[in-house]
């Protein structure tokens, strides 16, 4: 195993540092986020990996970014990670559904592809402070479009010298996901909403990490603070797993060739998922084209198609709400990739984006994202290819997998590339039963969603998940609601300082 792996920030203002210090600090002091000072190899061949199963195979990608953790502790990480929290052995299965794969990354205990990170994110964490003598206690503070914070949640609760803190937008999340989140009940727990969308909790967040009174009062108490979101390291590199799982599982069931490449699809909004996707790429993983789909908030479409990212525009709220997103933060960690590594210009289009609302890349960096397609689904063809596929060929998916696949069928339409796709499948449908059922057909009442989980069962042939039937008599046990402007007080409150 290496032993030199460091981490820098795209801004230049940290590192370097060793991954678990990356872990712990979450986000780097400038403000930027961590990088690892080169993206490595394959050790192992893909016939070799496609004889490994999910576990073995996640030592494989992940020792060679986490080299600071000894073989024990990673695999002992791994191990308390994927267990039986996830409902099959598999961990991630494949649905071959007509022509195409979806890689159901929803088998987990909250139901959304962020389990697969945050089920082992705190194993790192506490691993890494271990390792670091760090005498303080941790506390997460994230914010989620829906998804993150119950899987944050689900992975920090109860664990011992840890603290999370959740701020979601109060009208922008589903409402599985809300109950999901306020009824969670261990005592290291605190889920707040906002007056505010996504982007306003995001950017909260990272001011809170940026306030250096908050962090010294933090400090003098025996707190340091970190992030669950995909701005860490920790978050980000067991998401490149799943995607080199997928292709060795091809290879394994002898549907494509060693060798063979494979497009990748991927519902995008905070750019973390695709952006693990392209590093297995650059890993060496046969994937010839990263397509990008967006919902109606397609920023990342436009920036894709001219090298432009504006977020100066108006935020729609849509049926993937997970993907309501006009601040896509890991994107940074692609601009800093394709600028050269160069810190400086990656920190002059964040302070750009943050100051103007816009940047430009140059035309030298266009030319490096080739391997990009940016695409996105409106709301009416989203529901059309849920009932499409529901009535062809009777799998039922949810609506961020449904921006996807629309999105896949356009660009296969538009360019006649008819290379296997692979679909990521990033959340069950009954995280949001309301939109899936209306997309069939079917009357969604007075919207009580006990009675929209039966009719879901009944259409899908799913069985509720035990992370939805859990919910049906959980007590509300966080009510919190604050303006983005008083976030810092909100912290304060519940730290005690």
């Amino acid at each position: 195993m290496n032993k030199n792996m460091v981490y820098y920030s795209t801004r230049g203002g940290d590192g370097p540092v060793t991954a678990s210090e990356a872990v712990l600090k979450g986000l780097a002091a400038d403000g930027g986020l961590f990088v690892p000072s080169w993206i490595p190899c394959f050790e192992s061949s893909i016939e070799e990996m496609s004889r490994m199963d999910y576990r073995e195979l996640a030592y494989e990608v992940m020792k060679l970014y986490l080299t600071d953790y000894t073989e024990e502790e990673l695999k002992a990480c791994i191990t308390g990670a994927y267990d039986e929290k996830f409902d099959t052995e598999d961990i991630v299965p494949l649905a071959k559904v007509g022509k195409d794969y979806f890689l159901e990354l929803f088998h987990g205990s909250t139901i959304a592809f962020k389990d697969m990170a945050l089920s082992i994110l705190p194993h790192l964490m506490v691993t890494a402070a271990k390792k670091q003598g760090l005498d303080k206690e941790i506390v997460i503070l994230t914010a989620t479009s829906g998804d993150t914070g119950k899987a944050a949640l689900a992975g920090f609760a109860g664990v011992p010298g840890t603290k999370i803190m959740v701020f979601y937008p109060e009208d922008g999340v589903s409402e599985i996901q809300k109950l999901q989140m306020v009824t969670q009940k261990e005592s290291n727990t605190c889920v707040m909403s906002i007056k505010g969308n996504f982007d306003d909790a995001q950017s909260g967040v990272k001011k809170l990490f940026a306030n250096e009174l908050l962090r010294r009062d933090a400090e003098a108490k025996g707190y340091q603070f970190s992030s669950a979101n995909s701005i860490n390291i920790g978050r980000l590199v067991p998401q490149i797993v799943y995607y080199v799982y997928a292709y060795t599982r091809l290879v394994a069931a002898g549907e494509i060739e060693v060798g063979q490449e494979v497009n990748v699809t991927v519902p995008t909004g905070n750019f973390g998922n695709i952006l693990a996707a392209w590093l297995a790429k650059e890993m060496g993983l046969p994937i010839k084209k990263l397509i990008c789909a967006s919902n109606e908030n397609k920023v990342l479409t436009d920036f894709f198609r001219s090298g432009n990212y504006d977020r100066r525009r108006n935020f729609i709220l849509t049926s993937s709400p997970s993907m309501d997103i006009l601040i896509s933060s890991n994107l940074e960690r692609l601009l800093y990739w394709l600028s050269g590594s160069d810190a400086a210009q990656t920190a002059r289009m964040m302070d750009l984006l943050t100051m103007m609302g816009s940047y430009q890349i140059t035309d030298e960096m266009r030319r490096s994202i080739p391997e990009f397609y940016g695409e996105f689904a409106a709301e009416e063809e989203v529901a059309k290819t849920i009932k499409a596929c529901a009535d062809k060929y009777g799998y039922v998916m949810d609506t961020h997998t449904a921006v996807a696949a629309c999105v896949s069928h356009k660009y296969q339409s538009e360019t006649g590339d008819d290379l296997p796709m692979l679909i990521a499948s990033t959340a069950s449908p009954y995280k949001f039963p309301a939109s899936v059922l209306s997309a069939v057909g079917e009357s969604c009442g007075d919207g009580d969603w006990k009675v929209l989980m039966g009719k879901l069962c009944q259409i899908s042939g799913i069985a509720i998940p035990k992370a939805v039937a859990d919910l049906y008599d959980a007590p509300v046990c966080h009510t919190g609601n604050c303006a983005p402007a008083h976030m810092e007080q909100s912290v304060r409150k519940f730290l005690g300082i």
